[in-house]
């Protein structure tokens, strides 16, 4: 299914709607770990490389939706906590393990949402954490925004870069993007 996903998306990135599924598939991603939205913005930087699109507004759309998406995981969060604590959190050992991820977060929130942003599932983890620990909303919009927008500034110029320089072969151009972009992940 993921490969029928996949080739669908290569298929579109060609196209001018390519931007409506940028923008959706980045806030999917947010809420749904397994959504490809790094390979949706990699797709859309070899798109405007080899001038299909425009990279700014791939750039901008990955933004937009990633961090669309990471407020609602947050809002997830923050109104049903009290349920996911009851349910997930109780007892002891996993009460000790809530009230130490409250405890990072306050003292590293905004390092842990920049740096989760990169890491798949890590992202919708620590965006869900944060409102189950009713982190202050205005810091995590701050670090969010500049998660967001690092991630699709990245994602897409790695696409952009390999689509320029591999006009004529889509498929290489997203290999190398894909690898240069799970090297900076395995590195974080």
């Amino acid at each position: 299914m993921l490969n029928g996903l996949l080739d669908w998306l290569e298929t579109l990135s060609t196209n001018p709607w390519f931007y409506v599924i940028i923008f959706t598939i980045a806030l999917l991603d947010s809420v749904v770990p397994v959504v490809p939205s790094e390979t949706t913005v990699i797709l859309g930087g070899i798109a405007a490389g080899q001038g299909h699109l425009w990279l700014g507004a791939v750039i901008i759309l990955g933004a937009l939706g990633a961090a669309a998406g990471d407020n609602i995981a947050y809002w997830l969060g923050r109104r049903s906590g009290g349920w996911l604590k009851r349910r997930i959190f109780n007892g002891d050992k996993r009460a000790a393990r809530l009230d130490w991820a409250e405890d990072q977060l306050a003292k590293r929130g905004g390092m842990l949402l920049v740096t989760a942003r990169f890491i798949p599932g890590g992202r919708t983890a620590i965006t869900v954490s944060s409102g189950i620990t009713h982190q202050d909303y205005r810091r995590f919009l701050a670090f969010d925004g500049m998660a967001c927008a690092l991630w699709a500034t990245y994602a897409g110029t790695l696409g952009y870069i390999f689509g320029d320089r591999f006009k004529d072969n889509h498929t290489r151009a997203f290999i190398f993007a894909f690898a240069a972009a799970l090297s900076v992940t395995v590195l974080i």
